[in-house]
């Protein structure tokens, strides 16, 4: 079987067209990520899921979504429960530090109940960036807190009742989003701190869990570092600090290629991101034309991106033995009370 190429597809809608099927086939993407716009019902999950993996005959093909809890939860009620923002399990941990690792391991593991269900097997979690004061409210309340111990301790709980319940967490927004003033979806963030303060803040929650797996890139200029390029497209920010000064040795992948925080069109974005060393380029709109220009431009998976890729595939485990019902009763007495 042929290797994968060096992309993460969304795909449009709640089922595969024939030309999905075809360009999937064609093109072997690493894996696929889910949006809301893809989420119908229960069966309808379960079956697209399975059709994207039948497209490119890998039933292990790792299938990925963004589901954080507060206003980044892709699969809502009824199908499964709102779950709260990071900063309502930094409340708690404020309060009382045990009580918060035990609250962030739950939502974790609970989160893994819900989306193995439909054969999802990645959530893109934990958040690991620290806001500061004033910063723009694209991370806001998903932050665990503002102060880096915080934000490692919980992010470090979430990831492991995730990978308890056999999936893989994605660390994002590598190597630290919380001082954008600006949302990088619409513009480019620019972050003109000093190295030293950036070693001793944003820096440090990524390289406290720097042997995860996976991590995701940021969108952001920093200035101190390289001026002219966000860090997804930036060779010296992966290369002298994502995999240098962090140590960072996982799967990293861009954040969706398609946010207008990058420049260019969709072929000079996916190929500036391959240029500056990153492992995967992720796509996320189901737009088939950009699908395309990215799929021409990305290499097939070889060296040292595919000895990350294949890394971040061996790092599933079996589920635990947890009882659902009874976490679930636990963490949900915890916000009650709360």
């Amino acid at each position: 079987m042929s290797e994968s190429k060096a992309f993460i597809s969304g795909c449009k809608g709640l089922t595969l067209t024939q030309e999905e099927r075809d360009f999937f086939a064609g093109e072997r993407p690493w894996g696929f990520i889910l949006f809301g716009r893809n989420i119908g019902e229960e069966e309808q999950i379960r079956d697209l899921v399975a059709s994207l993996r039948e497209s490119i005959g890998s039933p292990q093909a790792p299938v990925l979504i963004d589901q954080e809890g507060g206003r980044v939860q892709r699969i809502r009620p009824p199908l499964v429960q709102q779950y709260p923002n990071g900063a309502a399990i930094g409340e708690i941990y404020r309060r009382d530090r045990e009580l918060g690792l035990r609250a962030a391991w739950l939502m974790g593991r609970l989160h893994a109940f819900d989306l193995m269900r439909f054969g999802i097997t990645v959530d893109c979690l934990p958040v690991l960036d620290v806001p500061v004061p004033g910063s723009h409210d694209v991370i806001g309340n998903r932050a665990y807190g503002h102060d880096p111990a915080t934000v490692t301790a919980i992010g470090r709980a979430m990831s492991e009742g995730l990978k308890a319940g056999g999936m893989l967490p994605v660390m994002k927004h590598m190597p630290g989003h919380g001082r954008t003033f600006v949302d990088s979806h619409h513009n480019l963030p620019v972050v003109s701190a000093g190295l030293d303060e950036l070693k001793s803040s944003d820096f440090l929650p990524f390289a406290a869990m720097k042997d995860e797996a996976m991590a995701m890139s940021a969108h952001m200029v920093f200035t101190a570092i390289d001026p002219d390029n966000p860090a997804t497209t930036s060779a010296k920010v992966v290369r002298e600090i994502i995999r240098g000064h962090i140590g960072f040795d996982g799967l990293l992948m861009s954040d969706d290629v398609s946010m207008n925080a990058l420049a260019g069109d969709m072929t000079a974005r996916a190929g500036g991101i391959i240029a500056a060393g990153l492992d995967l380029v992720l796509h996320c709109h189901g737009i088939m034309e950009e699908m395309k220009a990215v799929a021409d431009v990305v290499p097939v998976l070889s060296g040292e991106r595919l000895r990350r890729a294949r890394a971040a595939e061996a790092a599933f485990r079996e589920p635990d033995d947890a009882v659902e019902a009874a976490l679930r009763a636990e963490f949900n007495a915890m916000f009650a009370l709360a």
